[in-house]
């Protein structure tokens, strides 16, 4: 709430109170003891409630919120919330259009993503760009992978997984090598796994070999994913099976088909 209209209603509520106090004077006069201590009692127990909507709930009235929201768009733009929301409906918009309107959107979404401090803003900016096939849009979904935020580079690894390929492959491949937040590997990881493409099985295999129990755990379950068979959790079966992947696949062991089954 503005300082203006916080003095306001402090101002409302002291005069509030005051008259509250002289009315029950003036009405009190006269009556028996026991009325008046009765009414007493009515009358401050009502003051005290209607003083704390006054007082405690004014800033919540939807006429000040919308007041005050109107002051601070002026003054500060848009918030983070409102900035995705209208990105969000801009994309809608776009994806209706024609490639030359879309290649216009994605171009205003580079100075966006340039422009842009908040990292919850460039994460949609990057979810968004994952449907725009045009230079820009992919530019965009490479730099993320880059970001100093770890939400953004986690944003742009889902952004590659939605575009898919070998391109995704290798863009997603490099950030596992790459990037120091285990956070971030890891997710590069399950998004090599849900791709479901064979040309990952080489950096899932690198990945068996990481010192971090959490890292080849998730390597063994994107294996999983992408071959399509299931040799448990035992990190060397996998390491022997990505050696020669070819070799395994008109194999079907006894042990794989009651795993399967159970």
């Amino acid at each position: 709430m503005s300082t203006f209209l916080a003095e306001e209603y402090q101002f409302l509520h002291s005069v509030f109170q005051r008259t509250v106090y002289t009315m029950s004077r003036c009405l009190f006069q006269g009556l028996p003891t026991a009325v008046r201590k009765t009414m007493k009692s009515r009358a401050l127990l009502a003051g005290c409630v209607l003083s704390c909507f006054l007082g405690g709930c004014a800033s919540s009235l939807p006429w000040v919120d919308s007041q005050q929201a109107a002051i601070e768009k002026e003054k500060y733009g848009l918030n983070a919330d409102q900035r995705i929301k209208e990105l969000r409906q801009q994309a809608k918009k776009s994806r209706s259009d024609d490639s030359e309107a879309q290649a216009e959107f994605s171009r205003e979404l580079v100075n966006e993503m340039l422009a842009e401090h908040d990292p919850r803003v460039r994460a949609e900016i990057l979810q968004l760009c994952a449907d725009f096939d045009n230079p820009s849009s992919r530019a965009i979904c490479i730099g993320g992978l880059d970001d100093p935020d770890t939400l953004v580079r986690i944003a742009a690894c889902d952004a590659w997984l939605q575009i898919g390929g070998d391109e995704a492959v290798q863009y997603l491949a490099n950030r596992f090598r790459s990037d120091e937040d285990v956070d971030v590997r890891l997710h590069a990881i399950r998004d090599l796994g849900a791709l479901g493409n064979e040309a990952a099985i080489p950096v899932l295999a690198e990945a068996l070999e990481a010192p971090d129990p959490a890292v080849q755990f998730r390597a063994v379950a994107s294996l999983k994913e992408v071959s399509g068979r299931d040799l448990g959790n035992d990190v060397n079966a996998w390491r022997e099976w990505a050696e020669d992947p070819a070799a395994y696949r008109e194999e079907w062991s006894v042990a794989e088909v009651w795993r399967q089954i159970f």
